[in-house]
């Protein structure tokens, strides 16, 4: 009764402190609906980005793979930090000094509107059928372990996770409905700082616990059960080869912290270019705390647990909460993972919403409609996808190589091809929109052929690179017969104001690079 208690009692908060923030601001424009208004600060753009990054999906699935894998998997997040550094130095002045609202908005000023429309659609299917089922999914499997929803429901647990997965998809898109992008900026806020530190709180008291209160000797015990555990340089056989870090991996970073629209919305939200990059910045330093409370806990569950229960990775970190956290604790940090689940799903959402309303409705079915059509539009959006989210949840269970693994290998599906025409348009100036197009759809077909159809027996982030270097020079040929009509240099700019840059921006990228080598070095020699 106290767990369930402290868990309402901590949602409640967080759903009245964002009401409270929100009560006297317009939501009725689109800027303010789906840009917050372009107030938000740099602390703000960094939790809600974290907390749009991580969710259940990382809690779950990346400790379940800790616990099978160890240390390897940790490139997907720190070399997150790389990335942030080269948006917040190079992408996000781009896009503010272009007034962008949405990124397929920069596809059609450098290609052509055929392209926008083009991304825009694959973006919307890319949200309904990889993230948001997934973070639905695992959310309610963490809540199913926590509360034992179908003991007390008295219901079969996969029908109780049917539940649960209904309730949170309702919850997340009354968020992202009714507050628009500034509520669900304000709620992962506080559930952004909340899940750190209730994160953190895992693995010291179970070090405290295995180390007889010292959290340092816990670590050595639990180093010393299992030191492959802790290496980060991954096999050629391995769930991550260290190798793709060279070939596809970067790319993939690149284009999820500075194309991706459902993270970059809360930079183009900023009040300004110094708010935005510090947001960032913010982000890539939590990016390389983060470890400690996705990666490590899984390590710790295996000195626990042995190898008993690799058939069933994605159901480590439920297990390790309830056994190590203190009972008066569990309430409030399940409300935590709660917040980080309502978390990315509202934050898909509302993005989902923006591109449909202003690069398919606007664009090409109601070109005069006003700021406040296109927030309804953008409402009913939310609810529909809400809704085939919800359907599509419990189908992603039991993947051979758990969530965590699945979400990547799917997002591949239209990060890469996306990005690669992004990349193009902004570093190659005489692609042609054909070219960009062309390109697109082989890539797209490519890499469904050889991950899901056909056994290349090549690790799909390497594939990542393969089709990377394939769609460039498919964009080059195409171009060559096809060239590019529109050839100016620049891109159209919204605004002739000169934006600040923070004076400490390229300082701090530059330790952030430094510090994410410092781990590969340090921790490849474990």
């Amino acid at each position: 009764m106290y767990t369930l208690l402290s868990f309402l009692a901590f949602t409640l908060f967080v759903a009245f402190f964002s009401w409270f923030k929100l009560r006297k601001e317009s939501l009725k424009t689109k800027d303010g609906y789906f840009l917050g208004g372009k107030s938000l600060t740099g602390v703000v753009i960094a939790g809600s980005m974290l907390l749009t990054n991580i969710s259940t999906e990382h809690l779950i699935g990346m400790n379940g793979s800790s616990y099978k894998n160890g240390f390897i998997i940790i490139a997907w997040e720190v070399t997150s930090a790389i990335a942030l550094v080269i948006a917040a130095l190079y992408f996000i002045p781009k896009y503010l000094k272009m007034g962008l609202t949405t990124i397929p908005e920069y596809l059609e000023r450098r290609f052509d509107g055929t392209t926008r429309t083009m991304v825009a659609f694959f973006l919307m299917v890319s949200f309904v059928v990889t993230i948001l089922p997934i973070v639905l999914y695992t959310g309610a499997i963490n809540l199913e372990s926590i509360f034992n929803v179908s003991e007390v429901l008295q219901l079969p647990k996969q029908e109780s996770l049917w539940v649960t997965v209904v309730v949170i998809g309702s919850l997340g898109a009354l968020y992202a409905i009714l507050g628009g992008l500034k509520a669900v900026a304000i709620s992962d806020t506080i559930n952004g700082y909340g899940l750190l530190i209730g994160g953190a709180a895992i693995p010291i008291f179970a070090l405290l616990a295995i180390g007889d209160g010292n959290p340092l000797q816990g670590l050595q015990k639990v180093y010393e059960n299992s030191p492959d555990k802790f290496n980060v340089i991954g096999d050629k056989d391995s769930v991550l080869p260290f190798e793709v870090l060279f070939t596809g991996l970067m790319i993939n970073q690149l284009y999820f912290w500075g194309m991706n629209q459902t993270i970059i919305q809360r930079a183009l939200g900023a009040k300004n270019l110094k708010e935005a990059q510090k947001g960032l910045l913010y982000t890539g330093v939590l990016k390389i705390i983060i470890p400690i409370v996705i990666i490590l806990p899984g390590v710790i569950a295996f000195y626990y647990l042995g190898d008993s229960m690799y058939a069933e990775q994605d159901m480590i970190y439920p297990e390790l909460i309830k056994r190590v956290l203190p009972v008066g604790l569990v309430g409030i940090f399940a409300a935590v993972v709660l917040g980080a689940v309502l978390s990315t799903f509202n934050s898909v959402l509302n993005s989902a919403a923006t591109i449909f309303s202003v690069d398919i409705f606007k664009k090409h079915i109601d070109k005069s409609s006003s700021d406040a059509k296109l927030v309804r539009v953008g409402k009913t959006t939310s609810i529909i996808l809400a809704v085939f989210s919800i359907f599509v949840a419990p189908f992603v269970a039991n993947a051979p190589d758990g969530l965590y693994q699945l979400l990547q290998q799917l997002n591949g599906i239209f990060f890469i091809p996306i990005a690669s025409i992004l990349l193009a348009g902004f570093f190659l100036k005489n692609i042609s929109a054909m070219g960009a197009k062309v390109a697109l759809f082989v890539g797209l077909l490519f890499y469904i052929l050889t991950t899901f159809v056909f056994d290349t027996g090549i690790h799909f982030v390497h594939l990542w690179g393969i089709e990377f270097v394939l769609n460039l020079v498919i964009m080059f040929g195409v171009s060559y017969l096809y060239p590019r009509v529109n050839n100016t240099d620049d891109m159209p700019e919204s605004t002739q104001e000169k934006l600040e840059t923070w004076r400490y921006a390229k300082p701090m990228g530059l330790v952030l690079c430094a510090i994410t080598l410092v781990i590969y070095i340090f921790m490849g020699q474990l």
